[in-house]
């Protein structure tokens, strides 16, 4: 039974937007969930995760960049038609716009530093409107936003910070690459829920569509296969 309804979600939202192309807003500067490779190209975790969940909905969808720090009302004003860039749900994100279920699980946040150091320190760097930066903020934390997350790695090894707070699947390659410059530090911490895809909130078939789509990837397990490559994680889905 549940296979039939979401194949007629997919059917009925398909043949009301034959003729319309859903653009997919993502920051494409967050490896390993979405990055420009070589080519250009809006590339990574989500990017495949993405034109799956096009395909099955049977969308015709593009992809468009924009900075993180307008993605959200850029989203609302219509330049693009979802965010798909690793936006955790949030009940204050949650008042501006609206989001799919999650389709990766909620991920451990880390501190990074420069080897050696014994705790994250007090002055911390993050993204710019992110759960981390809420998070430094609310405990007691001296929080230096940055534009970019590529920016707050770079405060790091710059000592213009202690450190830097961001998700660890973002940091792990970093740390990997440093040749032994940067570690972690600390204990990782759980902040928010899952990545979901933001929607306006007006476009209710769309993210019908959309989960309906997801729930066919978790129950035919396309979508843990893509997570353990990408993340190396078993969501369990």
């Amino acid at each position: 039974m549940k296979k039939l309804i979401i194949a007629a979600t997919l059917a009925a939202f398909a043949t009301a937007t034959t003729a319309d192309t859903v653009r997919m807003g993502t920051e494409g500067a967050y490896p390993p969930y979405n990055f420009l490779n070589d080519a250009g190209e809006v590339d990574g975790l989500e990017r495949e995760i993405g034109d799956k969940l096009c395909e099955i909905a049977g969308l015709d969808c593009v992809w468009v960049v924009n900075d993180w720090d307008s993605i959200i009302p850029n989203l609302v004003s219509g330049n693009y038609d979802t965010i798909i860039a690793g936006m955790s749900i949030t009940d204050e994100r949650d008042e501006v716009i609206d989001f799919t279920q999650e389709y990766i699980p909620s991920d451990p946040s880390a501190y990074l530093a420069l080897a050696g150091a014994t705790s994250p320190g007090d002055v911390i760097a993050t993204q710019a409107a992110t759960i981390h930066a809420s998070y430094v903020a609310s405990s007691g934390g001296t929080v230096v936003e940055f534009s970019t997350a590529d920016e707050t790695v770079a405060a790091v090894r710059s000592g213009e910070v202690d450190s830097v707070l961001a998700d660890r699947a973002f940091l792990a390659d970093i740390v990997a690459d440093s040749n032994g410059e940067l570690a972690f530090v600390g204990d990782s911490v759980s902040i928010g829920g899952g990545v979901g895809v933001g929607v306006r909130e007006s476009d209710t078939e769309l993210k019908a569509a959309l989960n309906a789509a997801i729930d066919q990837m978790k129950a035919d397990g396309s979508l843990n296969e893509i997570l353990k490559r990408w993340l190396d994680i078993d969501a369990g889905y």
